[in-house]
């Protein structure tokens, strides 16, 4: 059996491996929540009381509340989950890439764009 190199850290980026799986397991869930409508109108009439809910920690609860994408993921959010929570606050993927990447919306399209995708 062939062993996986070890993962070089990406100055920058939170790496979501298991260590992140876990930590974000109460965020996640939650995020995933937002696939029914009724939870989102939840979470917009008292967020932290749905985060509660959920069981989130402190650090979890504070960038939920702060609409903190790179602190969420951070907090061990997954961003294909995140990508829930941050439709609830008017953001879509491409707002969260270029968040990810540091550039504005319109620079990560472009980028996009470029690169053929």
């Amino acid at each position: 059996m062939q062993r996986t190199p070890a993962a070089r850290p990406i100055e920058g980026t939170t790496l979501f491996d298991g260590t992140q799986a876990r930590k974000g397991y109460a965020l996640n869930k939650m995020c995933y929540s937002f696939n029914d409508a009724a939870n989102r109108a939840e979470f917009k009439r008292d967020p932290k009381a749905y985060c509660d809910r959920y069981g989130l920690s402190a650090e979890q609860c504070d960038v939920v509340l702060r609409g903190d994408v790179l602190g969420m993921i951070d907090a061990g959010g997954n961003v294909y989950y995140l990508a829930k929570l941050a439709g609830i606050f008017g953001l879509d993927v491409q707002d969260l890439g270029a968040a990810q990447t540091g550039m504005t919306k319109d620079e990560f399209k472009a980028k996009l764009v470029a690169a053929g995708n």
